[in-house]
């Protein structure tokens, strides 16, 4: 009888003849180049000059590359934060936002992983940590400063993603430019009846005009004001 056939990672590792250095490096320029769809091993392989099977030597799939590519980017925005000397730490919250922000809105691919699997994403848990630490400069409770980094995480790891989504097809083809695109659903937005639609029709023209860098902004300026408030007792 044939024996059944094994899942890869369930073969044997064949030993790897390049670091999870080179590794992580390559596999994440193949996501900024091409996107998630575009990392395949063999591809990977390819790229690195090896076989697939060595690869099974640092991860057992997919899921777990894309979780330790992710962890990989935010060891850069991790040493970059670990240096801060912020007197105020509402100030150093937002510098450590801030980073994190462009790292993923650089990389669309990368806010599905952040902190999706803590055991290979080493560099995610201590930014989680070091925005935590300074939580604990403030007069907060532990819940307080629990719900403030998630707001944080939250807000800017989705507003990131959202914004570096893959432009609409006629801006990607160039029939359209960003202005001509967010004008021609403005007009629309115009031409609803004002009296339902009253707050869309105040924002039109700020919409038509926005920046996506000041709105991300804004809104982080928005939950840190909150902050300083409760932790000055005063919401």
């Amino acid at each position: 009888m044939t024996p059944p056939a094994t899942r890869p990672e369930q073969r044997p590792r064949k030993r790897a003849s390049h670091s999870l250095e080179a590794v992580l490096t390559e596999a994440v320029a193949l996501l900024d180049e091409a996107g998630e769809g575009a990392l395949t091993f063999r591809a990977l392989a390819a790229r690195l000059g090896g076989g697939v099977g060595s690869i099974y030597w640092y991860v057992a799939g997919k899921d777990e590359l894309l979780d330790r590519a992710t962890d990989h980017v935010l060891a850069e925005v991790v040493r970059t934060s670990e240096t801060l000397a912020e007197d105020d730490p509402i100030s150093a919250i937002r510098t450590i936002a801030v980073a994190l922000f462009d790292a993923v809105a650089q990389r669309p691919w990368l806010g599905a992983y952040f902190m999706r699997d803590t055991g290979v994403q080493p560099n995610g848990l201590r930014l989680y940590e070091l925005l935590g630490q300074q939580t604990l400069r403030l007069e907060l409770t532990s819940r307080q400063r629990f719900h403030a980094v998630s707001a944080v995480v939250g807000f800017v790891v989705g507003t990131a993603a959202d914004m570096g989504q893959q432009p609409p097809p006629e801006v990607v083809d160039g029939s359209m430019t960003r202005d001509d695109y967010l004008a021609h659903f403005v007009d629309q937005w115009r031409a609803l009846d004002a009296g339902a639609f009253p707050f869309i029709h105040s924002i039109a023209d700020d919409f038509e005009t926005h920046d996506d860098a000041e709105q991300f902004r804004a809104g982080l300026e928005l939950i840190l004001a909150g902050l300083r408030l409760q932790a000055e007792g005063k919401a």
